[in-house]
């Protein structure tokens, strides 16, 4: 679940990013930006699925589950109109999704269990929160395992970001469609 700090301090970054122009409101959507970037995601996914299944790379089945999130992440902030800059990007695509993408996720999943309406309301934010707090923690995990994590430790973390990754990019799916 997100805390109330992570959120204050996603919508204060991201005022800052917007006026430093590393977050930016686009004008006119161009359809196929949106769906390299989705189709980018879909890729990212099922070449983690390949390095996981035939047990290649633990290292790298985390980082092509990271980068299926944050391709899938910034398709979806595309379309609500904001493009992601070059500037510490992974960070503004963090906050981004939190200020941007946390409420309507939210609703698309109150849509997905309408027949529970009222467990839903609570269940739909707590995960909402989780799909979205999924993407932070596999952001700072695809960083240090990158860089300092031995290969005995790599494959279970290798098989959770697999498992949060196809879920993070099924939800965010809902959004662009």
């Amino acid at each position: 679940m997100l805390d109330d700090k992570r959120v204050k301090e996603a919508h204060e970054n991201v005022r800052t990013y917007i006026n430093e122009g590393m977050l930016k409101k686009v004008v006119s959507i161009d359809t196929a930006i949106g769906r390299v970037l989705a189709n980018n995601g879909k890729e990212s996914l099922k070449v983690a699925q390949l390095l996981f299944e035939n047990g290649h790379s633990d290292m790298w089945t985390i980082v092509c589950s990271y980068y299926s999130m944050y391709y899938i992440a910034n398709a979806v902030l595309y379309k609500y109109g904001y493009k992601v800059g070059e500037q510490i990007s992974h960070k503004v695509t963090a906050d981004a999704l939190i200020v941007h993408v946390r409420d309507k996720l939210r609703k698309t999943l109150l849509r997905d269990y309408e027949d529970a309406l009222n467990e839903a309301l609570g269940l739909a934010g707590v995960r909402s929160d989780e799909l979205i707090k999924s993407f932070d923690d596999e952001r700072i995990k695809r960083s240090r395992i990158q860089y300092n994590t031995s290969e005995e430790v790599k494959r279970s973390k290798a098989q959770t970001s697999l498992e949060r990754a196809k879920k993070f990019v099924f939800e965010m799916e809902k959004l662009l469609s």
